[in-house]
């Protein structure tokens, strides 16, 4: 269930929600005589509102968001195919994601981008934390008049998804957002509940003469999951057969039905600047500006089980598994930011970092001592540069850190050229250096074959992608990267032992390994009909079985868009094919929360059928959709890793809901 502060936030939450939608409803009827016929007409450009404030009628081209890269775009409310893609729990483009059978639960990765600006290890349960919003994914606001956006979507079986957003200029020059996206749901297997919150506050200030800057947010986020390890072996014919005795998920027996994971995490930031040279007319542009950011951020993973499953995971020191590692990041920076109409934006800076990961008690063998700490605090330099040409646009950054237990670095950078209105192509290099994630270095368990320590024995991984891409409505979107990888670092299954104990341990390969994407999206148009094609191919060049990715992956979306009711309603509706061709997939360990190499089991090659209809009324978004309709006659074989199955037919229903006052 949801936290008790969870609900009471989101109860506050949609009772203002709701008060501000009525209010916003009687203007919008009065309104709608005099905007061509609607809130926005199909375009979303139409003046909507007047603010206090703010002299002119405000137009959704007015609704801006950005990022920490102050990234801007305009706050979008059409109906598009793409909108169909990412109405999901992430809330964005899946593709290349396999998810699990309930909502909530992690994703299969089926694709792997190696580009890296990261120059320490990150904390580890990487597969919990496709949710979790890091800092470049938290937005910044600046909106002429309240904006309100409810998202819902159903869950599986008792549960639901809602993502309750609200953001307010108290000023023109301070704007505030408050947002809180929380899910459950039960699922259809047994022992596999999930549990999240996203709860986010922003802020953005600006003097009136725009000398000085701020903007910082809170984001606090938990993910309870139960696991269950996936059915046992000896069921596995039971689920490909379609034995209708079996269609009932909740009778399959779970490898263990007592255990589960929480992560959670809490962050902290500002960033503030102050031009010291402002000079800005049609000639010269100078400005010169000083930045200061500070970053804090607190996170724990916890794996919890009443009695261990010691026929699964092997022996255990404690008659219950309570495992919990802790990491508190702490970093701050200042940097001097140069802009010049002739030389361009030039940032120059040095950063501090605070690290204290880890466990609260050492593990000791009868041949080795699991320490439980890993601290350290060094500085180092950060640097960037961007400069647009007429149509050619240079950018790049870099990092370096200034330690050698902690020697990490990464460069990055491309250049962009638009060759007309219609085709943009560019190409970049990325360079990094890195150690492996915390749990790689450093990790202890109250089962016995859960405890290493690595920090001295792994070296850095090293990667090197160059990158191409091709941008054109008119001929096709495409993207190339090639990537070598040195000392690449990931999870093995070892072995199964006699007694069917999975033993899995952190590896480092030491030899080189390169890595081939090639991604090419293209949409067909014939009058209302259209056809949208996007298709992956991948090539992983290696003596070593130990980057899986499936060759091949297709999604293929065949639709039908048009405007009815006199234009006061737009449709779609059509098929979206989902295929990958059969690999080694990765296997998912919950002690970890991460996904391990095998070579034993290959999953893939099978079809995924989903028919969705979605329409717009105004500034509601509708989407109905029957996930996977084919499931029962295209064969039983579908599973997310080995041992957990995919989701078998179900319909779902959502809608994303605006509102300007």
């Amino acid at each position: 269930m949801l936290k008790p502060l969870h609900k009471n936030i989101l109860i506050l939450l949609l009772f203002g929600f709701i008060t501000q939608c009525l209010s916003a409803q009687r203007k919008l009827n009065r309104a709608t005589a005099t905007v061509n016929n609607g809130f926005f007409n199909n375009n979303d450009s139409s003046a909507v509102k007047r603010s206090r404030g703010f002299k002119n009628i405000a137009s959704i081209d007015m609704y801006l968001q950005y990022n920490t890269e102050v990234d801007t775009s305009i706050v979008d409310t059409t109906l598009t195919i793409k909108k169909d893609y990412k109405f999901n729990y992430l809330q964005r483009d899946n593709f290349g994601l396999m998810p699990f059978a309930n909502i909530g639960q992690t994703y299969n990765s089926l694709s792997i981008n190696y580009i890296s600006d990261e120059t320490k290890p990150l904390f580890g349960a990487r597969a919990r934390h496709f949710n979790y919003l890091e800092n470049d994914d938290t937005k910044y606001y600046e909106v002429p008049t309240p904006w309100t956006r409810l998202t819902y979507k159903t869950a599986f079986e008792q549960g639901q998804m809602l993502d309750a957003f609200f953001a307010v200029n108290l000023s023109r020059q301070f704007n505030f957002s408050i947002a809180y996206k929380g899910l459950r749901s039960l699922g259809n297997y047994q022992n596999a509940l999930t549990s999240t919150g996203n709860f986010r506050v922003t802020s953005n200030y600006n003097t009136k003469n725009n000398r000085y800057k701020a903007k910082g947010h809170i984001v606090m986020q938990d993910f309870l999951n139960q696991e269950n390890g996936g059915i046992k072996d000896e069921d596995l014919e039971n689920f490909t057969s379609g034995d209708e005795e079996f269609l009932d998920r909740s009778v399959f027996d779970m490898n263990f039905e007592d255990a589960e994971s929480i992560l959670k995490g809490k962050r902290f930031f500002l960033s503030h600047s102050y031009d010291i040279v402002n000079k800005k007319d049609s000639i010269n542009n100078n400005r010169l500006t000083i930045v200061n950011e500070v970053f804090f951020e607190d996170k724990y993973f916890q794996y919890y089980q009443d009695s261990p499953s010691s026929d699964y995971f092997g022996d255990s020191f404690t008659s219950r598994i309570n495992d919990k590692v802790k990491l508190e990041d702490f970093r701050t920076k200042v940097y001097a930011e140069f802009i010049n109409n002739i030389l361009g934006e030039i940032t120059f800076g040095i950063n501090y970092t605070n690290i204290n990961y880890g466990y609260n008690s050492v593990v000791l063998f009868p041949e080795e001592l699991i320490p439980n700490r890993i601290k350290a605090d060094y500085l180092g330099l950060d640097a960037s540069y961007k400069k647009t040409i007429k149509s050619i646009h240079l950018q790049g950054k870099a990092s370096l850190n200034l330690s050698d237990e902690f020697a990490g670095s990464y460069i990055d950078a491309e250049l962009g050229l638009k060759l007309n209105d219609d085709i943009n192509i560019s190409g970049g290099i990325n360079i990094s250096s890195k150690l492996p994630n915390y749990n790689y270095l450093l990790y202890q368990s109250d089962y016995t074959n859960y405890n290493w320590y690595n920090f001295n024995q792994f070296n850095n991984i090293n990667t090197q992608q160059l990158r191409f891409n091709i941008k054109s409505q008119k001929f096709f979107n495409a993207s190339l990267d090639i990537s070598n990888i040195e000392n690449y670092t990931y999870f093995n299954l070892d072995e199964i032992n006699e007694d069917g104990v999975r033993l899995i341990s952190p590896q480092q390969l030491n030899s080189s390994l390169q890595y081939l994407r090639l991604k090419v999206q293209r949409e067909f148009r014939v009058g209302n009909f259209a056809l949208d094609n996007t298709i992956m191919y991948q090539n992983v060049l290696s003596d070593a079985e130990v980057l899986n990715v499936p060759t091949l992956i297709s999604r293929n979306t065949l639709y039908y868009s048009n405007h009815i009711f006199k234009k006061a309603m737009q449709l779609q509706t059509g098929v979206t094919f989902n295929y990958f061709t059969e690999y080694n997939m990765n296997g998912y360990d919950p002690v970890l929360a991460e996904f391990y190499t095998q070579n034993s089991t290959k999953i893939g090659g099978f079809p995924r059928l989903d028919f969705f209809i979605n329409a717009k009324v105004r500034q509601t978004r509708i989407f109905f959709k029957a996930e996977h309709f084919n499931s029962s006659f295209t064969g039983y074989d579908y599973f997310s890793a080995p041992n957990h199955p995919y989701r078998d037919f179900t319909i779902r229903f959502g809608l994303v809901w605006d509102f300007f006052l």
